[in-house]
């Protein structure tokens, strides 16, 4: 499959600061990849670059073929940009603000007028086409800063942390949004914070930190890097969970880590350490809810990659 994107040798500083030091990567067409990070680690840099409006130090980077500093102007056309916040015309309404931007693409009246129509319908926003975007919810304003973002119909999409702030409803709803918006062939870059988000959207994932690529591959391919599995202990009584992690401790390779009730042990030998660790609970007469054996997680794979990291860097 050839590649919609091609990054190779990014960097961008800002005085001092290094923002990216020099970042590969690629990007299928018609796939989607999931840019993680933690703040600061130069995801914005990469987008802002990508899409033209910001200029590298060294480095290149090509969409369909085009150098994204020497072809702006030929690019622009043909790239979308939804950022993290809601960019719309407060006191215009959603029809007319995807009229607006269409006309702003130099699209005909009368084709910024249909594809406003259609994706007003596209985006279930047809009771409050006509109403000023002010009185909009959170989101209900991104899936028009969505639509805004595809009146020119673009064969690659950038979504930057486009649902920071959204409660779990409108989050799914836009996830699916999305996942039609793939469906019909377009090139998706997503940068994120939500790993549920990563793991359920992306075909590929890159973990940058510190302004470099440290890991990238399938959410799979991720999970198998860190490697090992996870037991998961949930007691019975909340006040047990010290006497349970002091009981435990010698089983998992890392300190069991926990959220409530629930310990949870590192392991490379997932079933064996259950087994363990329910005999040495039961010696410690300490009661359980439940133990179960799965493979770690997104958020664990991103907080032990980004930690190696920093370990990585310090001097």
């Amino acid at each position: 499959m050839p590649h919609a994107v091609e990054v190779a040798g990014l960097r961008k500083a800002y005085g001092s600061t290094v923002a990216l030091d020099g970042v590969d990567l690629t990007v299928a067409a018609g796939s989607v990849l999931g840019l993680l990070g933690p703040n600061g680690a130069g995801k914005t840099t990469l987008v802002r670059i990508l899409t033209t409006l910001l200029s590298p130090d060294a480095g290149q980077a090509r969409i369909l073929g085009l150098d994204v500093a020497g072809d702006a102007e030929r690019l622009r056309p043909r790239l979308g940009l939804a950022g993290q916040h809601a960019s719309v015309d407060e006191l215009l309404t959603a029809r007319e603000n995807l009229r607006m931007v269409g006309r702003l693409y130099h699209l005909p009246r009368r084709t910024a007028a249909r594809r406003a129509d259609e994706l007003i319908e596209r985006f279930d926003l047809g009771d409050a086409a006509d109403r000023p975007v002010k009185g909009f919810s959170g989101g209900m304003r991104r899936r028009l800063d969505l639509a805004a973002s595809l009146v020119n119909e673009p064969p690659v999409l950038f979504l930057d942390e486009p649902t920071t702030g959204l409660d779990p409803r409108s989050r799914l709803g836009l996830w699916e949004i999305i996942e039609r918006l793939v469906e019909d062939g377009t090139t998706l870059l997503l940068t994120t914070q939500y790993l549920e988000e990563a793991d359920r959207l992306a075909d590929r994932i890159v973990v940058i930190d510190h302004g470099q690529v440290i890991a990238e591959g399938t959410g799979d391919a991720l999970k198998e890097r860190v490697g090992g599995q996870v037991v998961d202990v949930r007691v019975a009584d909340l006040a047990e969970v010290e006497h349970a992690r002091s009981v435990l401790s010698s089983l998992a390779h890392e300190t069991p880590t926990s959220e409530g009730a629930l310990l949870s042990l590192p392991t490379d030998d997932g079933v064996g350490t259950l087994v363990r660790a329910a005999q040495k609970l039961e010696a410690a007469e300490i009661a359980v809810t439940d133990l179960a054996v799965r493979r770690p997680s997104l958020d664990e794979v991103f907080l032990t990659l980004t930690a190696r990291d920093d370990q990585d860097a310090a001097p």
